[in-house]
Order: structure tokens, then sequence, then C-alpha cells
């Protein structure tokens, strides 16, 4: 973990919930090396050459997961399907669920690819 992202984990008061957090971006970290990890907007994300790929937010019952909006609306049969509910620009997972890492690596490698030749912080 970089000192940034340990910093945002230091907020979160529910040990169990930082935990999972932290096995999260483990975990993207260990599928996704060449990703960079950044706090913006308050905020932990990851991006690639200067990219936005995704962004996570906590709330008391929840981890929000934001990876854009053409990458929800491309998964939204997939998101629904894991029992997560969602918004234009974030979907949900409750601290009870499991994390659906395939889900999860699908929607990253997308950004990844569609991203790919993006000069830009966000889609434009």
């Amino acid at each position: 973990m970089t000192d940034t992202f340990d910093t945002f984990l230091k907020t979160i008061d529910n040990e169990a919930h930082r935990t999972r957090l932290e096995d999260i971006f483990n975990w993207i970290t260990d599928t996704f090396p060449n990703l960079e990890r950044t706090i913006k907007w308050n905020q932990p994300m990851f991006t690639d050459h200067g990219t936005f790929i995704i962004a996570f937010s906590t709330a008391k019952q929840h981890v929000s997961v934001a990876p854009e909006t053409k990458a929800l609306n491309a998964f939204t049969q997939q998101i629904e399907n894991a029992g997560y509910s969602q918004t234009n620009n974030l979907y949900r997972i409750k601290w009870n669920q499991d994390v659906d890492f395939v889900l999860l690596n699908d929607i990253i490698q997308y950004n990844i690819d569609d991203k790919s030749d993006c000069d830009t912080f966000w889609r434009t």
C-alpha cells in the first residue's frame, strides 16, 4: 500500500470494513500491477497512463465502486446478477455481500482496454 492509501484506510473506523477495502486494493494491485494508485477528491483510485480507471468510496452500509458511466452501462446486467445496486455513476457492494472479483476484473480490464488511447483523465 502506498502511504496515501494507508492514510485513507486509517480514516475507516470499522476494522472489518477497513480490512475488506484493503483486501480489494491489494487484489487490484496484484492483478493489475501497472495501474497507479492515487487519491483524488478524497477517493482512492487507480489510473493508467494518467487516465481514470476506477475509484472507491465508503459508506455505513457499503463500499461504492465507480468505474465511469460507460463501463457501468456495459456491465449493468452483470452488476444486477451479482446482487449489487447501481446508479449512473457507481455500484454498491454491501459490507455483508461477497465481492465479485470476476466482475471487478472485467470492469477494470474493460476500462484499461477502452481507454488505452485516451489522453484525458475522464472520457470525453
